[in-house]
């Protein structure tokens, strides 16, 4: 595989330098998070030792990624689709139990779930569909590019994970507002959807409907469904403007805040570090997306700047829903916070991503089409 070592003028660095700080800050929150304290002293569980080695196989696939010509991933996309719909098909019949939940194919060495692995599978045949599309989408094409998302999503949502499967449709979604829709689809949505969203509720499981009932007033059931909003509300109220500190928060060193490695890491970050530290983290992001709307921009190739632009949603709706989650002001759906929540599968994602779009900046300049 020759490389071209010119490419590497062309590294989008505040992506890449973004990237790594971003991690090492959610390697240091997991320590605190990992930790609770005892009577002779502190213990600490090995979430961010774990985490560590994911991020470092993650950065080596990352560099693998920005090796190839991303072009070529147009002519893999629908054998990558299929392969990731047997596999989501692999885990209704052999798939792990955690949580009462069965996402996960164990692989002896850890646990992999193919829901990430649908995440990149519709960037990547969501772009190679819309990169043909010359223009707006109308109500026929609109429904083939809806359905091919709709194959993995509804599997994810099976399984149950409505948090995965809604993030599936989601980045689909923001592609195609990026392509753009005739202004006559556009209003019909605008009416449509809002109006359809309530009969969801009938579709919906029962610890579903109970997480939106929750969200509406956790008061209701403050020791059950309610718990962890309240918790989390607590731990980042209290941490006020400058916070208590690292490893001083109350709440996640006591244990009282729950899943606080995972789905509620940031809430950690916000009794340690304060409104301060949570409004530094949040400008990382900001940037940090900034630089793939930049990407996107100035892609060469119509594939490109689809691929840049999937890749931004898929990040930009993990950010949006995770910090409104903590905060209370989304119902609570189990989507991690990027580089700052533990997870194997998650992370090596993230980074193989980051290597996609890192791999679209460094081409920009050497064709045009």
């Amino acid at each position: 595989m020759a490389f071209d070592r010119r490419l590497l003028i062309y590294i989008n660095w505040p992506l890449l330098g973004l990237t790594c700080i971003l991690f090492f800050c959610g390697v240091l929150n997991l320590y605190s998070a990992s930790g609770f304290r005892l009577e002779d002293g502190m213990s600490v569980a090995p979430y961010y030792q774990k985490q560590l080695i994911w991020g470092l196989m993650g950065m080596f696939g990352m560099l693998f990624v920005m090796l190839f010509d991303y072009r070529h991933l147009r002519t893999m996309a629908w054998p990558l689709f299929w392969v990731t719909c047997i596999m989501l098909l692999a885990v209704f019949f052999m798939g792990k139990t955690i949580y009462g939940a069965r996402r996960w194919l164990d692989l002896g060495f850890m646990n992999f779930q193919p829901s990430e692995m649908a995440k990149i599978c519709i960037l990547i045949i969501g772009a190679r569909i819309l990169a043909r599309e010359r223009e707006s989408l109308g109500f026929t094409r609109l429904a083939y590019v809806v359905g091919v998302g709709l194959i993995p999503a509804g599997m994810v949502i099976r399984q149950p994970d409505l948090g995965s499967g809604l993030s599936i449709l989601m980045i689909l979604g923001g592609m195609i507002l990026y392509h753009g829709m005739t202004p006559r689809v556009f209003k019909t949505l605008l009416i449509t959807i809002p109006a359809m969203l309530p009969l969801s509720w009938f579709f919906l499981h029962d610890y579903q409907k109970q997480r939106i009932l929750t969200f509406l007033d956790p008061t209701k059931d403050p020791l059950g469904a309610g718990y962890h909003i309240i918790q989390s509300e607590i731990a980042i109220g209290s941490g006020r403007f400058w916070g208590k500190g690292f490893l001083a928060g109350t709440q996640s060193q006591l244990r009282f805040l729950p899943e606080k490695h995972t789905d509620f890491a940031v809430a950690v970050f916000g009794e340690e570090w304060g409104f301060a530290g949570t409004m530094i983290l949040l400008t990382l992001f900001c940037v940090f997306l900034y630089q793939m709307v930049v990407i996107a921009r100035d892609a060469k190739d119509m594939f490109g700047s689809y691929l840049a632009a999937g890749v931004f949603f898929y990040f930009f709706w993990q950010i949006l829903i995770n910090m409104g989650m903590v905060l209370g002001l989304m119902p609570v759906v189990g989507i991690p916070l990027p580089f700052i929540s533990y997870g194997g599968s998650a992370t090596l994602v993230n980074f193989f991503l980051i290597g996609l779009v890192l791999n679209v900046s460094m081409r920009r300049f050497l064709f045009k089409q």
